[in-house]
């Protein structure tokens, strides 16, 4: 269930960092309330995942999945390049959270 609530929450990260930056400065209402919304619940959900897996595991994982999906929804619906590069570094990051799961 940890790994679970984890991902979710990685999940999560995402939907704050992308609702921030949509914020303009916490300066428009509705990304500004879903950006509060999904960082308390992004928090939640990486404190309780944190009860039973390893705080390094579990932040990097977490991170990982936040950034990379963060830089997914940018390079998707913002236009940011998708550079090859680029790709081959999220799937990079990914490789690492998955190898980061089979160690555990």
């Amino acid at each position: 269930m940890a790994w679970f609530v984890l991902v979710i929450s990685g999940l999560l990260e995402a939907v704050w960092a992308s609702a921030l930056a949509s914020s303009r400065g916490l300066t428009r209402l509705g990304p500004s309330v879903l950006f509060g919304v999904a960082v308390v619940l992004s928090m939640i959900g990486l404190a309780y995942a944190l009860r039973t897996l390893p705080v390094g595991t579990g932040y990097a994982v977490w991170v990982g999945i936040g950034a990379t999906g963060t830089a997914l929804y940018g390079m998707v619906a913002l236009d940011e390049p998708a550079s090859l590069a680029r790709i081959l570094c999220l799937l990079a990051i990914v490789a690492g959270v998955v190898g980061l799961k089979l160690a555990h």
